[in-house]
């Protein structure tokens, strides 16, 4: 799945407002952690059309809990499920980087990876986790990762991505300064958006299904009842069979 071959259409002409159509660049920390957070959103959005991206800032070779487990392989097999389940979804391109699973860093490196990836496709939304989200309940508490995941895309979206003085060795590239309109967040305690996702959680599942090193043994099994329950308590506030949460935020 070279990332060349998957490139989507170029966004609007940058000060114009973006379209329905417009690309959307997807950030997160971990393959699987897209299918999980708003996999039915992201599949909604590639089946009317949409040119999705997937950026993953982690290659996952932390994601096992057996000593023996190659951590070089892990994270082959993993980026092979990545790209299998964004095939399923219908993502026209995804991209994984070498970054050790737990050791992510919002630094400038990392951001430069997530502005040359917004100023390539030039989207309307970039969709990450919200940064926020310390503390789910009384039973979990957000990885360090999927915290350093959404810092580091909002500070690529502002003031990264949008200003010319901000890797401006990016410029040289042919890769001019782009403006995104929309943030949406999932993963958040404060969510102000619930998009219908109804007819597409069953390819959510799917999907994350295709991350089998991540759903052996009972795994699935679980997210299969927790993900449709929660889709379904989000989709009774708008009205719908199923929804994902998201924090929105309008940029202009």
């Amino acid at each position: 799945m070279p990332e060349e071959s998957l490139e989507g259409p170029e966004g609007p002409e940058r000060g114009e407002q973006p379209s329905p159509s417009a690309p959307v660049l997807a950030v997160f920390a971990h393959p699987d952690d897209a299918e999980i957070a708003a996999g039915g959103t992201l599949s909604r959005w590639a089946g009317e059309g949409r040119a999705v991206h997937l950026l993953i800032l982690t290659n996952g070779d932390r994601g096992s809990e057996d000593p023996k487990q190659d951590r070089a392989e892990l994270a082959e097999t993993r980026r092979q499920e990545s790209e299998a389940a964004a095939r399923l979804m219908g993502l026209v391109g995804v991209r994984v980087l070498d970054t050790h699973d737990g050791e992510l860093e919002n630094t400038p490196e990392v951001r430069s990876e997530i502005v040359r990836r917004i100023r390539k496709v030039r989207p309307g939304i970039v969709l990450s986790c919200d940064p926020t989200a310390w503390v789910f309940g009384n039973q979990y508490f957000n990885h360090s990762d999927h915290r350093k995941a959404g810092e580091a895309a909002l500070d690529a979206v502002f003031p990264g991505a949008g200003n010319p003085l901000f890797y401006s060795d990016q410029l040289d590239e042919g890769l001019e300064a782009w403006k995104v309109s929309e943030v949406w967040l999932g993963w958040t305690n404060d969510p102000n958006h619930f998009q219908d996702i109804t007819g597409f959680m069953d390819l959510k599942l799917r999907a994350l299904g295709e991350h089998a090193s991540q759903v052996e043994g009972n795994m699935l099994g679980f997210f299969e009842q927790w993900l449709p329950a929660e889709a379904e308590e989000n989709g009774k506030k708008i009205g719908v069979q199923h929804a994902e949460g998201f924090r929105v935020l309008q940029l202009g």
